[in-house]
């Protein structure tokens, strides 16, 4: 095995990390809120719809080992003006998300350090983590690595407790009623199920840094899988325990873990959970400042983008790309606008997950030689049926967001003909 590149279950970790942010600290009372103790059904709903997109990435990430993912298989499946638009969608909201978690690492400090809020000390705080974070990745992948392993144990350890400890004081009494009148309204249904999946999103990103992976045509669709189901499970298991122990109070508390952490292991608990929150973001921002330049690479390795983003250091990393999402997302974070601009990212995913789950279709049409190490059954059922489900759950965000979404795509238009003209047609 490479010393340089991630193994199996640093793969794995990477995806953990990658999906569970500061969201599942706070999902809890908001999904009870919406629908009482059926939001574990609601929660069961969406691990379907998200492992069944899961294995469609599985499956065409067993056909490619080059970085870029949803990026990659749009443009094989679609050619280069759906991929470009699928890719720099995918950049653009990368570097977004990766501003927004930087802040919210700050945000997350300042409740246990208050004057991490001022601006002077808010401001140096974000730069110095991103700078810090880009130095780290231009150094090596086995330094990303090691920490990015690190880091997400520790963000699992502290939920690992809260699950393992916390099993024993449910009171059985607080799922009653499990079927309450919101549950028959479909607005609250959906509005839940929105709420929820995004807690599932990130999986698509591990498959954006494929040449970075021991060999990523055996080991990513295992890897895909078993970090859908690892996060699924601690998903459907947080919730069941923050029910079990809260109660309808569970709906009322902002900080939905920690207060039951606190209800059966005294201040400590909290304290525990508290911690593991800050883990959580600053982890999920390590797994950002991997991912995001690889993104980039691989647009840029198609001359979709300025060569210069292909650029390696002589430790074997992007450091252009790495260096340019770095300034962009210190630039977007300290400018505020930020909180505007992360609702691309509610739109934007889909822009990845329905142009994948049609290109399983496609590219076993297009190159029916060609065999992946995880192949979906059922032909093209579960694609389709991840495609129609998807389409449902888009449709019940908000048309605001579903336009600042499709405005995002309009955006890349000009970009690409530029892009294809300057170098495409040479």
């Amino acid at each position: 095995m490479s010393t340089n590149k991630f193994g199996f279950w640093s793969i794995v970790l990477l995806g953990i990390n990658a999906i569970i942010g500061s969201g599942i600290f706070l999902l809890p009372n908001k999904a009870y809120a919406l629908t009482g103790s059926f939001s574990l059904i609601v929660i069961l709903f969406d691990m379907i719809l998200a492992i069944s997109m899961a294995l469609c990435f599985a499956e065409l990430s067993g056909l490619f080992k080059k970085n870029g993912g949803p990026y990659v298989y749009a443009k094989a499946a679609f050619g280069d003006f759906v991929g470009f638009e699928v890719g720099f969608m995918k950049a653009a909201v990368s570097i977004i998300a990766w501003a927004t978690m930087a802040n919210g690492f700050v945000t997350a400090l300042s409740a246990v350090w208050p004057i991490a809020s001022e601006p002077i000390y808010k401001n140096s705080i974000i730069i110095a983590l991103i700078t810090f974070l880009a130095i780290i990745n231009i150094l090596g992948v086995k330094l990303s690595e090691i920490l990015n392993n690190i880091v997400t144990i520790g963000k699992i350890l502290p939920l690992l407790l809260f699950i393992s400890v916390g099993i024993f004081f449910i009171n059985g009494g607080n799922f009653t009623p499990f079927f309450t009148t919101q549950v028959t309204e479909t607005s609250s249904f959906g509005a839940a199920a929105l709420l929820i999946f995004y807690a599932f999103t990130g999986f698509e990103s591990i498959s954006s840094a494929a040449e970075d992976m021991d060999d990523p045509k055996k080991n990513l669709p295992r890897a895909i899988l078993v970090v859908m189901l690892i996060v699924s499970a601690f998903y459907l298991s947080i919730q069941a325990v923050s029910i079990g122990i809260l109660g309808t109070s569970l709906a009322n508390t902002q900080t939905p873990i920690a207060t039951a952490a606190s209800e059966f292991l005294g201040p400590v608990g909290g304290i525990l959970v508290t911690a593991g929150t800050l883990i959580s973001i600053g982890g999920i921002n390590i797994a950002a400042s991997f991912l995001t330049p690889r993104n980039i690479v691989a647009i840029a390795d198609d001359k979709l983008l300025p060569p210069v983003f292909s650029r390696y250091s002589k430790y074997g990393t992007p450091y252009v790309a790495i260096a340019f999402s770095a300034i962009l997302t210190i630039f977007i974070a300290l400018s505020g606008s930020f909180t505007q601009l992360a609702a691309i990212s509610v739109v934007s995913r889909f822009t990845q997950y329905l142009p994948t789950c049609l290109a399983v279709i496609v590219l076993r049409k297009k190159n029916p030689t060609e065999k992946s190490s995880l192949r979906l059954p059922f032909g093209p059922v579960i694609p389709l049926i991840s495609v129609i489900v998807s389409v449902w759950l888009l449709v019940q965000s908000d048309l605001e967001k579903i336009l600042i979404g499709l405005g995002g795509l309009i955006i890349g238009i000009p970009f690409y003909f530029l892009m294809k003209k300057q170098y495409l047609d040479k």
